[in-house]
């Protein structure tokens, strides 16, 4: 996973390139996408076990509007980071990106990969998990690259 001084590190090593954000399906966000916020969110909650956690991110908004033209260059970018510092005083945080195709969605960044032209972010998906799973009596199911992860295997 990228952290948010990972991120900000990479920014600032790559100015003028542009920044690209690649979906989990292998498609990509069009490069036309503004980022229209930059935020810490953090979620208090109780696990079934009775455990209370907390977990924090980083979250950019990416947003498509009518501006065909527009491309997001690292440069700016790190501008727009610097004035969200306030806001993000934990630098090991993970980065997550929000993007609406038909529904919002929160995606993880799981690496990021710079080309000759730009910095790109792949995106992945997030998922569910029990945290309690010895207090809800569920058995750890040892993780194996050979079940290929179908239900009841991983």
């Amino acid at each position: 996973m990228i952290t948010l001084r990972d991120f900000r590190s990479l920014l600032s090593q790559h100015p003028g390139k542009v920044f690209q954000l690649r979906l989990p399906d292998g498609g990509s966000v069009p490069e036309s996408f503004h980022i229209t916020e930059v935020g810490r969110l953090r979620k208090d909650f109780i696990d079934c076990g009775g455990t209370v956690r907390y977990q924090e991110t980083c979250l950019l908004q990416a947003w498509l509007g009518g501006d065909d033209d527009h491309r997001l260059a690292t440069s700016k970018l790190a501008n727009i980071m610097a004035k969200a510092a306030s806001l993000l005083p934990e630098e090991d945080i993970p980065l997550e990106v929000e993007y609406e195709a038909g529904v919002i969605s929160q995606y993880p960044v799981s690496e990021a990969t710079v080309t000759p032209v730009a910095v790109v972010l792949q995106l992945t998906h997030k998922h569910t998990d029990c945290l309690a799973k010895e207090a809800c009596g569920i058995p750890e199911r040892p993780q194996s690259a050979a079940c290929g992860c179908g239900p009841g295997c991983c």
